[in-house]
């Protein structure tokens, strides 16, 4: 497994302020490294959630030295309310979620990357729900075109599609390669691509397969009514969909006479050269925070 190396951390660290102490949810531990930096930094518990349970394996593993002050949940961000009221917890002091792919998500086994060879997979919990396999050789080929163009704004999705449902009438298609293959002879070709043609279609089926967008606005409701006056919320997401979610969602609680929150970020926070250079993946990160108020205005 590459070593992970989690993102925005020292950006998170001003925005959460956890030298204060207190309780802080990291609503997508992921390999605990933000976790770990919190904890380091003053933080003096944390809850961390995960949907991704070997991701929880290698947390525990991560925050072994701090075993005493965090408890590691294997449920879904989204379910935020429930686990907190499951431990009579009726307001914490900050709240995290990074909403992007982990490096051991990127092992071949899972399915999110078309640059190896593995199994189509892509679900972030493996324990429920269809696969990317199922959706791309089970669902109807408007809604594959859908999805494609939904979450992957990808300009030749119904060409896409039609190669897809074309391909699995002669097999199943069950791997990454087959996919990516697939994909690639149906994007028409105009000099040399920026990016890999399969990247958009493979971005749109992570997000179809593990229903990102799904309730993502109701998670940060949810996460702001359970700050405590002064408690922050930071969000770093990996593209313009999630992206555009958040920075709506903030700004509607931030305005109005029954505003909940001070957004801190007028724009997004992104990572500097260095951090890029250091780790590719955090090119496209975008953070962004909120301060809960004492009351409605």
């Amino acid at each position: 497994m590459s070593i992970h190396e989690p993102v925005l951390t020292s950006e998170a660290l001003r925005f959460l302020q956890p030298s204060r102490g207190g309780l802080f949810v990291d609503c997508t531990v992921g390999l605990g490294g933000h976790t770990r930096a919190l904890l380091e930094a003053g933080a003096s518990r944390v809850l961390g959630l995960d949907r991704d349970s070997d991701a929880l394996a290698a947390a525990r593993e991560t925050l072994a030295p701090y075993a005493d002050r965090v408890e590691l949940v294997h449920a879904d961000y989204r379910t935020l309310d429930a686990v907190l009221e499951a431990r009579g917890l009726a307001a914490v002091d900050g709240a995290l979620a990074d909403l992007g792919v982990s490096s051991m998500q990127l092992d071949a086994s899972r399915g999110f990357s078309f640059r190896r060879e593995g199994p189509l997979d892509m679900r972030m919990d493996r324990t429920t729900g269809p696969s990317a396999a199922d959706l791309v050789n089970a669902a109807r080929e408007a809604d594959i075109a859908d999805a494609i163009w939904r979450y992957g704004e990808e300009r030749f999705s119904r060409r896409i599609a039609r190669r897809i449902v074309e391909a699995r009438a002669r097999q199943p298609i069950t791997t990454t390669g087959e996919l990516a293959e697939i994909v690639r002879r149906a994007v028409p070709l105009r000099g040399r691509p920026r990016i890999d043609p399969a990247t958009r279609t493979f971005q749109a089926l992570r997000i179809w397969v593990n229903r990102e967008l799904d309730g993502l606005d109701d998670f940060l409701r949810a996460a702001v009514r359970r700050l405590r006056a002064g408690g922050r919320l930071v969000v770093i997401t990996f593209h313009s969909l999630e992206d555009r979610i958040v920075k709506h969602t903030l700004r509607a609680l931030g305005s109005g006479p029954g505003a909940l929150v001070t957004v801190l970020t007028k724009r997004p926070v992104v990572p500097d050269e260095a951090e890029i250079d250091r780790n590719p993946r955090a090119r496209s990160a975008k953070l962004r925070s909120a301060e809960r108020l004492a009351a409605a205005a």
